[in-house]
């Protein structure tokens, strides 16, 4: 298996539309288990196993673009409030949903397409993702995908359009705690994991130059993403906003013994809510 997903692609489908998923990593594959018969107590018997096909597990590494982030950050939370219009922007039909975590996320679609093989996995769910912010590289995202059903042979050949949008950057990401920015933080990880209730934490790797920076509890913390390009920077098209409520610190990593500053990460666990704010046009439905 190709791990790495070279001359692969992987296309994501809802009920309104298709998304090609512009990746650099993805180990889809099916989730099989065993049906095993053992042997008899008495003599040597045989040992028998039935290889059974269970679905689709694995998960997709995919970069943050204009155009897939509306839908990404939707399937991945799983549930959006109300839309609002906002008026003198670049895009007039521009639109913020926000977003909540819910352990039932949308039901979606994959077409995995390795070569001349293309497989269909129908009715598939996030059950855990990972934003990973850090300066210097492109904002990525980790689906962690599964799926109850065996996959079928796909019964198109037609070609979705490669997604090569504009991509969100580390870079241009700030940081807000408690109302205040903080220019200290060097990225960010938000992992949620939703098997059994949905639990989510938030490692955060900050420049500690002498003692703490970082309280133990935090009531406010949320981080803007922007694109780069300059016609976005006096709107709100091309950003996203995650705002989390009662942080409460778990690790501290940090290696203080270094009379310079240091790089160190401490984690959090999300005690309170978590939100979402995404801005997409409103020419086509997101999900």
């Amino acid at each position: 298996m190709n791990v790495q997903g070279r001359d692969c692609s992987v296309v994501v489908k809802t009920k309104y539309r298709e998304i090609d998923v512009p990746y650099s990593e993805e180990t889809l594959r099916e989730a099989v288990s065993l049906l095993v018969e053992e042997a008899a107590i008495e003599g040597d018997g045989i040992c028998k196993a039935l290889r059974k096909v269970r679905g689709v597990t694995g998960c997709v590494v995919t970069p943050l673009t204009i155009k897939t982030a509306p839908l990404f950050l939707y399937l991945v939370f799983g549930a959006t409030g109300f839309p609002l219009r906002i008026s003198e922007t670049r895009n007039l039909h521009s639109s913020v949903l926000t977003l909540l975590p819910l352990e039932d996320s949308e039901l979606f679609d994959l077409v995995q397409n390795r070569g001349n093989e293309r497989r269909l996995f129908e009715a598939c769910r996030i059950k855990g993702f990972e934003l990973r912010i850090k300066r210097g590289e492109v904002i990525k995202l980790k689906l962690d995908v599964y799926g109850e059903r065996a996959h079928v042979v796909c019964p198109y050949n037609d070609v979705v359009k490669r997604e090569r949008g504009e991509r969100f950057n580390g870079d241009c990401v700030t940081y807000k705690i408690n109302g205040k920015e903080n220019s200290a933080i060097y990225g960010v990880t938000l992992v949620s994991r939703k098997e059994g209730g949905t639990r989510t934490e938030l490692w955060i790797r900050r420049v500690l130059e002498s003692g703490e920076n970082l309280s133990d509890v935090i009531e406010d913390f949320s981080f803007t993403a922007q694109l780069l390009r300059d016609s976005y920077e006096s709107r709100h098209f091309g950003t996203f906003t995650i705002t989390l409520k009662q942080l409460v610190l778990t690790t501290d990593e940090t290696n203080v013994n270094s009379a310079d500053a240091v790089l160190g990460s401490v984690r959090y666990y999300v005690a309170g809510s978590v939100t979402a704010e995404v801005y997409a046009t409103g020419e086509d439905a997101i999900a």
